[in-house]
């Protein structure tokens, strides 16, 4: 599929993702009110809230330097801050559409929705959405916690916590976007001429799988481990500005967090365990059937796929997790999924690694079973 026919879905995801995000940031307003509270409840409409203010332009009250200033935002440093903020939101606005549309527009030319790849293009883009909507608030952080006035205090840990915010919108606006980009896909696409499955062995495609899995597999069993993880946050001191960043790495380093078995029993210990093999399951099939589906498996279009797989199977052992922890929530649904869209940084780390290590994997297996239908150089 051209860039031609590809750019004009791409643009019209972005698009409807930026408005989407835009329209949930000032809906944070009505949650405020006494009708909200008294129809969906207190907890669950302050947890609502919380979802939705990382995207708003009305901070909350007593969170940023403005808030104490005599006269309140009117005035003074209070209105500068709150200028600030603005300038924090625009930014992460801008840089969800600007991450959006290349990634979605590689995805969309390398995995056309055709020839019964179509649910493979939705799942992507959608996965896609929350990786670009995860960097558009790491971009836009600084500036944010500028806007509260105390940028110099703690920052890495800080930043942690702001890249952590607003995950949980994004994984209910990225489908519509998705949805739009693929179905415009769709009707671009008529006329384009053929657009073939790339020709994979089989045996290629298992060994870059596995490959690619190992990688993944690092993260989450290995970097993961308890006591691993705290070695990993207190290896690096660090000073000044820049002290104290093991929030920030465990961040985009680790893919969960585990330990022994304690007193729950092994039986429940193997049950939220579970959770974690459905990741590398969804993993391990998604990179082996992403060859066979690309039109080209070239390297970036590979790393593009594996982040993709390693976001849904982080969303797929997330839900599991939900379904299998039996505590319930004494806040209701949106308490109950709060969990959901953690890790992604973690997951574009390792996915991208993984992704490159099964396309090596991939040309290499090609090229010694034989010169035939092996990946491309992009």
């Amino acid at each position: 599929m051209t860039y031609r026919r590809a750019v004009i879905p791409a643009l019209l995801g972005g698009v409807l993702l930026t408005a989407l995000l835009w329209w949930a940031g000032e809906s944070a307003q009505a949650l405020r009110l006494q009708g909200a509270t008294g129809t969906i409840g207190g907890r669950a409409a302050a947890e609502l809230e919380r979802w939705l203010v990382p995207w708003s332009y009305q901070p909350l009250a007593g969170t940023w330097a403005g808030g104490d200033v005599p006269g309140g935002p009117a005035g003074g440093d209070g209105a500068r801050y709150l200028a600030l903020h603005g300038t924090a939101l625009q930014i992460r606005f801008a840089a969800v559409f600007a991450f959006f549309v290349p990634g979605a527009l590689l995805l969309i030319r390398r995995l056309p929705p055709v020839h019964g790849r179509m649910p493979a293009t939705l799942l992507a883009v959608w996965a896609w959405g929350i990786v670009a909507g995860t960097l558009a608030v790491t971009v836009s952080a600084p500036w944010l916690i500028a806007s509260y006035g105390h940028g110099s205090y703690r920052f890495l840990p800080q930043l942690a916590s702001v890249i952590s915010a607003g995950r949980q919108i994004l994984v209910v606006t990225a489908p519509a976007a998705a949805a739009v980009a693929v179905l415009a896909a769709r009707i671009t696409a008529r006329g384009a001429g053929p657009l073939p499955r790339e020709a994979v062995p089989a045996r290629a495609a298992r060994s870059a799988a596995t490959a690619g899995t190992a990688v993944t597999a690092l993260s989450l069993v290995v970097l993961s481990y308890q006591q691993v993880a705290a070695a990993i946050q207190t290896a690096f001191p660090g000073g000044g500005l820049l002290a104290e960043p093991g929030d920030l790495l465990r961040q985009w380093l680790l893919l969960g967090a585990w330990s022994e078995p304690g007193g729950s029993g092994i039986d429940a210990w193997l049950l939220y365990r579970a959770a974690d093999v459905l990741l590398l399951v969804v993993v391990w099939w998604a990179l082996r059937l992403l060859p066979g589906l690309l039109t080209r498996a070239t390297v970036p279009a590979m790393a593009a796929g594996a982040v993709c797989a390693t976001v849904l199977g982080l969303l797929a052992s997330q839900l599991l997790r939900v379904a299998t922890d039996g505590t319930g929530a004494p806040g209701g649904w949106p308490q109950l999924f709060a969990t959901l869209g953690g890790g992604v940084p973690a997951a574009l780390t390792c996915g991208l690694l993984a992704g490159i290590v099964a396309a090596v994997t991939l040309r290499a297996a090609c090229r010694s079973s034989g010169p035939a239908a092996g990946p491309q150089s992009p």
